[in-house]
């Protein structure tokens, strides 16, 4: 999110240098700069004991490719709270263990990923109206169903390559 007016006063930005930060949009009326924002997500792949991983669909998303559990970050929430409300929202799964392993840019959409391992045990899954499927998979089918070079295949993959050790 790139700011052109000031949030606070509505006065138009201008560009100003500000130390190391080079040009940033500033107000004059305010006397503080607006560094361009970002939202904060989780994404977070589910793993349970037969290491199997969950993944879903939904259709807003794609309708051919498999997505693991994301959502934003709210306010007076943890990362790891949101990943572990997320899971139960989307897959009705209660996580036992969590654990953060990096965060992604996405510039593009403006967001923050941060990206989380949930442990959970194998059980049916009770969906959230916003998932169109949710399915269990060995890393084999996952990476068949994954749109190459996601945030969410790299996730996978950065985990069976930690356990592996390749």
């Amino acid at each position: 999110m790139k700011y052109q007016y000031c949030p606070q006063c509505g006065e138009k930005l201008i560009e100003k240098e500000i130390g190391d930060e080079g040009l940033v949009p500033y107000c004059e009326t305010c006397k503080r700069p607006w560094f361009d924002g970002f939202y904060t997500c989780t994404i977070t792949l589910v793993i349970n004991e037969f290491d199997e991983v969950a993944l879903i669909r939904q259709g807003y998303i794609s309708d051919q490719f498999y997505v693991c559990i994301a959502g934003y970050v709210k306010c007076g929430e943890s990362a790891e709270e949101t990943a572990v409300r997320e899971v139960k929202e989307e897959l009705g799964l209660d996580v036992e263990q969590i654990r953060y392993t990096r965060s992604y840019p996405m510039p593009e959409r403006s967001q923050l990923m941060l990206a989380f391992e949930a442990h959970v045990k194998k059980a049916d899954f009770h969906i959230s109206g916003e998932v169109d499927r949710a399915d269990w998979f060995t890393y084999e089918e996952a990476h068949k169903r994954m749109r190459k070079g996601s945030v969410a295949i790299q996730l996978l993959e950065r985990y069976f390559e930690n356990k592996t050790g390749r």
